[in-house]
């Protein structure tokens, strides 16, 4: 959510824009963060998201365009000069130094008194739960404990603006997962407003107040994180937060679009008739047998599981399903309905589509 005045803004970007040689790496990027959010920017490789945060950093400097911090134009202050703290995917400590020292480095250029930075680095190892290791080199923490770590000395002297590049896609995904769960409840408790950097939808998706897809040096889309999941503004964004379904469809008319030989009814009109499209659903936007009689539903379908991936709490079915022309269908079931339904290869499955939740783009 934008905030309404500019006393809640914590960081606006205007118009940044940003190129190496003939190469245009961002274009034209407006965004606005509220005091205490954390925003998430997520795309692929090469869309420009560590390059912005470098931006804001002062890493990097933009082309044209202004870096506002907390009513402060920094657009041409060096990183020094900028309110931050910064945590890398490397987590780029020193090895010489002791995990006390690391987290206190900030604070001694600072020149700040002895029993200060005692105080502060005793509070912040605390907060990160590895009170007893002060005394430890780097080496000798986990990847996860040595994260902790890096992200205390990022907020050793209580910075308004925490930037976070990549900082959890070193570890395993248990760590990632138990981690970033720890990151998120420590940055709501201490109210500072982050900027994370990520290409895993997943970690976007669980730890934003808002997400910021971008692709191409541009934005696609902005908003909470399940506005952006239910809601894709663009094909791009629906293709690549999270798994999807797309059929090639034809416009009919007052929300009814025929797929090969089948005729589907959505929510989406303001469509011509004839007209190409593309339609847009997830895996889990069905209805199955356990939910109640699917004949009194619209959309009834059939067709042949193909294929059962098993994830673990749910299974993804890839479907062959009738008079669609060859187009499958992936099929989301948790594993107490792909056991009560005997979902398995070869098959046949009855269900039914959610009209209301398939999103359609005309084919340009």
């Amino acid at each position: 959510m934008q905030p309404n005045h500019p006393a809640a803004e914590a960081l606006r970007l205007e118009g940044i824009h940003k190129a190496f040689g003939n190469f245009v790496a961002l274009q034209a990027i407006d965004l606005t963060i509220d005091r205490g959010e954390l925003v998430c920017f997520v795309g692929p490789s090469g869309c420009g998201k560590t390059t912005l945060l470098r931006i804001i950093a002062g890493l990097e400097t933009q082309t044209r365009g202004r870096v506002i911090q907390n009513g402060r134009d920094v657009s041409k202050a060096p990183p020094a000069a900028r309110d931050y703290g910064i945590v890398f995917q490397s987590y780029a400590l020193f090895p010489n130094l002791t995990i006390r020292d690391n987290i206190a480095y900030g604070l001694v250029n600072r020149r700040r008194g002895r029993a200060e930075i005692d105080g502060r680095v005793a509070e912040l190892l605390k907060l990160v739960g590895l009170q007893e290791s002060g005394a430890k080199y780097p080496a000798q923490l986990s990847g996860g404990q040595q994260q902790r770590i890096a992200l205390a000395r990022a907020l050793a002297t209580a910075p308004s603006l925490l930037l976070l590049d990549e900082p959890l896609s070193a570890l395993d995904a248990k760590e990632r997962e138990r981690l970033r769960g720890e990151i998120r409840e420590l940055q709501r408790r201490l109210g500072v407003t982050t900027v994370l950097v990520t290409h895993d939808q997943e970690e976007a998706l669980s730890m934003a107040d808002r997400v910021v897809v971008m692709n191409e040096g541009a934005i696609e889309q902005v908003g909470p994180p399940l506005e952006v999941y239910e809601r894709p503004a663009t094909p791009f964004v629906a293709d690549f937060v999270g798994k999807v379904n797309v059929l090639a469809a034809t416009c009919l008319g007052e929300g009814r679009y025929r797929v090969g030989q089948v005729e589907l009814s959505t929510a989406v009109n303001g469509i011509a008739p004839g007209q190409p499209v593309r339609l847009y659903l997830r895996p889990e936007d069905r209805l199955l047998a356990d939910s109640g009689p699917l004949q009194e539903r619209p959309n009834l379908l059939a067709g042949t599981v193909r294929s059962l991936d098993f994830l673990g709490t749910y299974c993804l079915a890839t479907v062959e399903v009738d008079g669609f022309d060859g187009q499958a269908m992936l099929l989301y079931f948790s594993l107490n309905q792909a056991l009560e339904l005997e979902v398995r290869e070869g098959a046949r499955i009855p269900f039914a589509l959610r009209g209301e939740r398939v999103r359609v783009f005309p084919v340009r």
